[in-house]
């Protein structure tokens, strides 16, 4: 229980910190101070910030795929489904700011093993939406679109503004309430603009 708990803390100063300031600007001494502990404690427990930071976006990351997948196989419309998706995958990110981080580092290191992790093939070979695409196209209900677009669409309008947070946080009035608002907003706009691209 001690050793749980003297990791938590660890990892929740971390999270704060490279949060506020970014990675390469905290330092360890940093984290050790905020979690109230020694240096030595901190790297008994983690041998790195690297090592640190990497527990940490891999325990943040690893509920991600399976409850968006789960949304994206659910017989539902397409419009219900979009802002379903679009809705949970940004009040994700506002609790788990740094997955977008974790994502990049692991599509330029381990693209393979990213891909295998999420299921990334089935998805986009024989997943539910993939299918309702061509099959609402087929019908002539919406547009024909490849599925691979619209799901990068999808995704890429919704994690974009997470990976460009720290920057658009140093504009002036523009704080993390009015960041938070902003996601809120694209909650409502991302949907529509996505329907809006295969409506007839």
């Amino acid at each position: 229980m001690e050793k749980q708990s003297t990791e938590e803390k660890i990892k929740a100063a971390a999270r704060k910190l490279f949060i506020e300031k970014g990675f390469a600007a905290t330092k360890t001494r940093d984290i050790a101070e905020e979690a109230d502990i020694n240096i030595a404690l901190m790297n008994y427990y983690f041998k790195s910030k690297e090592k640190l930071f990497d527990a940490i976006l891999e325990e943040a990351f690893q509920y991600f795929p399976g409850k968006l997948i789960s949304i994206l196989e659910e017989e539902i419309s397409i419009e219900e489904k979009v802002t379903k998706f679009v809705t949970t995958h940004s009040e994700m990110l506002k609790s788990n700011p740094l997955v977008p981080i974790f994502v990049l580092s692991e599509l330029r290191n381990n693209p393979q093993k990213f891909v295998e992790k999420i299921g990334m093939h089935e998805i986009l070979t024989d997943g539910v939406l993939v299918n309702q695409l061509k099959r609402e196209a087929a019908k002539g209900n919406i547009k024909k679109i490849s599925p691979i677009h619209f799901l990068i669409n999808m995704i890429s309008l919704t994690v974009f503004p997470f990976i460009i947070q720290p920057a658009l946080l140093t504009l002036e009035n523009l704080n993390a309430d009015i960041f938070n608002n902003l996601i809120d907003e694209r909650k409502q706009m991302i949907p529509e603009i996505l329907m809006n691209q295969i409506r007839i």
